[in-house]
C-alpha cells in the first residue's frame, strides 16, 4: 500500500502535481479539494478548475468548497484517514482543525522565505532576480511560514518570461512533492529565517500600466506579466515582443530613437527598449513599423 493523500490546488500548476501523483505507484489519492466553478472570458463561461477536471477524469472524488470551514469538509477529510495533505496553488488559508488531522505539506513557487503569498513567480521576475525556485513546506496557520522540508533551486536566463517560468517551476514542483513525501521521515524541518521574509501581493490589472521611464523595469514588466494584465499604456495602447537595448542611457520618455526592421527603438529617461508590435486600445496588433507609418511618426517623435 502506498501513501494515502488528500489533494488540494487549483490552476494548472496544481493540476501537474496531481498527475505527477497519480502517475506515482506509491501514491493514493482518495479526496481532492479544489476552488468553486468560475466564470471565464467575455461570455462568463463557467468553467472547472483543472485540478477538478483531471480528479474526475480520474475518478476521484472532489469537493469545491468557498470555505474549508464549511459544514462536513473537516469530517470529509478526517475520513480519508489520510497520510499526508498536499496542497499547491490552492487558495485558501487551512484553518487548524484541518492542518491537525495530517502532515500538510505545501508546495510553493519561490525559495522560502522570500515572496510568500500569491504571485511569487511574478514578483521574482519583477524584480529580476537571478534565481528562484521551488519550497516545500509544512504548513501552520500563518501564509506560507512553515518549516521548510525541501527546495530546487534555478537560475532564471535573463529573457525567460513568465509561462516558461512557470513551467520550469512545475515540473521542480512535481519532482520535489514526491521527494518530500518518500523522504518524510529523515527530513529536519528547518524553521524559516523571518528577518529574511518578504511579501507579494495579488496582482492587478493597473500592475500593468507603464510610463516610458525605466527600460530595466518596464522589461521585467514584460516579463512577469506575460499572458495577463500585459503590458500598456494610460491610453490602452498595448506593447509586445520587447527586448532590452540598454539600461543606462538617456532620453526623453517614450521617444523614437530609431527603426530595426519591423521594430522600433524607443528611449526612456533610463534605458532604451525595442518594441515589435504595438496594439491601439480596440484595435488588433500591428508590427511597430507599420504603427508608426500609419501614424507619420519619424526619429525624434513620441512613440504615443
Amino acid at each position: 500500500m502506498g501513501y494515502k493523500i488528500v489533494y488540494m490546488g487549483t490552476p494548472h500548476y496544481a493540476r501537474e502535481i496531481l498527475q505527477t501523483l497519480i502517475d506515482a505507484d506509491d501514491m493514493d489519492l482518495s479526496l481532492v479539494l479544489t476552488q468553486p466553478d468560475r466564470p471565464v472570458g467575455r461570455k462568463k463561461i463557467l468553467t472547472p478548475p483543472p485540478v477538478k477536471v483531471l480528479a474526475q477524469e480520474q475518478g476521484i472524488e472532489v469537493l469545491q468548497p468557498s470555505r474549508l470551514s464549511e459544514e462536513g469538509i473537516e469530517e470529509a477529510i478526517q475520513n480519508q484517514n489520510p497520510d499526508f495533505i498536499i496542497v499547491a496553488a490552492f487558495g485558501q488559508i487551512l484553518p487548524q482543525a484541518i492542518l491537525d488531522i495530517a502532515p500538510c505539506i505545501n508546495l510553493h513557487a519561490s525559495l522560502l522565505p522570500q515572496y510568500r503569498g500569491a504571485s511569487p513567480v511574478q514578483q521574482s521576475l519583477l524584480n529580476g532576480d537571478e534565481k528562484t525556485g521551488v519550497t516545500s513546506m509544512l504548513m501552520e496557520a500563518g501564509l506560507d511560514t512553515g518549516p521548510m522540508l525541501g527546495k530546487i533551486e534555478f537560475i532564471i536566463p535573463k529573457e525567460m518570461r513568465l509561462f516558461a517560468l512557470m513551467e520550469q517551476l512545475t515540473r521542480d514542483a512535481c519532482m520535489l512533492t514526491l521527494s518530500t513525501v518518500r523522504n518524510f521521515e529523515k527530513i529536519t524541518p528547518e524553521v524559516q529565517d523571518e528577518s529574511k521574509a518578504t511579501l507579494c501581493k495579488k496582482i492587478k490589472k493597473s500592475d500593468g500600466e507603464i510610463g516610458f521611464e525605466n527600460a530595466g523595469i518596464i522589461y521585467n514588466k514584460y516579463r512577469a506579466f506575460e499572458g495577463w494584465p500585459g503590458i500598456f499604456a494610460a491610453n490602452g495602447t498595448k506593447f509586445d515582443a520587447l527586448t532590452l537595448v540598454d539600461s543606462n542611457t538617456v532620453h526623453h520618455a517614450g521617444e523614437i530613437c530609431s527603426f530595426e526592421d519591423e521594430s522600433v527603438i524607443v528611449g526612456c529617461t533610463k534605458g532604451a527598449l525595442k518594441i515589435g508590435i504595438l496594439q491601439p486600445a480596440s484595435k488588433k496588433a500591428m508590427t511597430a513599423k507599420a504603427y508608426c507609418v500609419g501614424r507619420g511618426k519619424n526619429v525624434g517623435d513620441p512613440i504615443l
